[in-house]
Parts: structure tokens; sequence; C-alpha cells
């Protein structure tokens, strides 16, 4: 099964951010990256509170991303770091967490992920993409040797879209993100069936 997960910038959205993470976690993606990573760590825990009891409503996994420590303290086990900020973690801290998640842009960064604990990965960006403007894309080839590095799952993020995902499956990714679409689309449910059609 080929995963769709969604990435969050509350910046994008045209409805107030919270009525769009209700309608996202209700249309039932693999997950959900919270990753706001402009918003202070006391504003980012009061956000993820509320965002978590949303998805738990429906069920979808949420993955916080970067505060390890909002993490701990809302008993989330699910944790997305840049590798940076994965590399610092100590290790009795990365074994609380059953989801790992480290972002990584090259085969020797994936390795280096795994071998610190890492459950998944994501790997871009792979397409070019709006987030990254004037920064060309790594391309399928580099996700194709990001995910043969490795032994834990790799989610391909940058650009993805219903175009490139069968593309995007074929080099053995386990998933992809999104973000601008999931952020932006008029109807998440049709989104999300569409991506998932795609990939097939």
């Amino acid at each position: 099964m080929f995963d769709i997960i969604c990435v969050t910038n509350r910046i994008l959205c045209r409805e107030p951010f919270l009525t769009r993470m209700e309608r996202l976690a209700a249309a039932r993606p693999a997950a959900v990256i919270l990753r706001e990573k402009d918003l202070p760590e006391a504003e980012y825990r009061a956000l993820a509170a509320q965002v978590l009891a949303l998805c738990r409503k429906t069920g979808v996994s949420c993955i916080l991303h970067s505060f390890a420590g909002a993490a701990k303290e809302l008993d989330c086990p699910a944790l997305h770091l840049p590798l940076p900020l994965l590399r610092t973690l100590p290790p009795e801290d990365r074994a609380r967490f059953s989801v790992l998640g480290a972002s990584c842009h090259s085969e020797a960064e994936a390795e280096e992920a795994e071998a610190l604990g890492a459950t998944c990965i994501t790997a871009g960006h792979v397409f070019d993409t709006d987030c990254k403007k004037g920064v060309p894309g790594r391309g399928l080839e580099f996700l194709r040797r990001v995910c043969e590095s490795v032994s834990i799952p790799v989610y391909a993020i940058g650009g993805i879209g219903k175009e490139n995902l069968s593309a995007v499956a074929a080099c053995g990714a386990a998933g992809a993100c999104v973000m601008s679409g999931a952020m932006t689309c008029a109807d998440p449910a049709a989104y999300l069936a569409e991506l998932r059609g795609a990939s097939k």
C-alpha cells in the first residue's frame, strides 16, 4: 500500500487552520505531520494539543515536528525531526517514540538516520516546488538510490502531485508527503482519493 502523508503549513490555508485540519483528518490520510516550524515551542504545543485531539477522533496518526519536548508532554508517540535535531536527541528519548522520522537529502543522511534509530525518513525535495524556489529538485534517481540504501520506509517529499505519484511509487517509496495541495484543495476527501488512485 502506498501512503499519502499530509504536511501542514497553516499560512497556506484559505480557511481557519483547525477547520482545515478537521476536514483533512476526516479524509483519513495515512498520517498528518504538524510542521509549523515558525512557531515558538509554547505556541506549537498549544496548537499540537488541538490537532492531536482532531486526529484522534478519526484515528489518523498525528506526527509532531521538531519539538521533542512538546511531543513528550502531550504523550504523542510520533515525532519527525530534521537530521541535525535527531543527532542531538538522547537515545532514551529516541526509544520512547514508536514513529521517529527524519528529513534526509542524500543516501548518506538516510543511512545515518536509520543508524540513529529513525523508523522512517522523508527524502527530498524530489521535484521542483514553490516551497524551495530556485532550488532544482533532486529527481527520481536520487529517490531510488535513497530507497535502496535503507531498510526503513522512505516517503518522497517536494513537488508531489497526481502526475508523478506512480513514478515515485516505482522508485520503491513507501509513500509520499503533500503540503500545498493538502492545505489549499477545495475538497480534502476528493483530493486524497485522487492521489491514492494516481499512485496505483
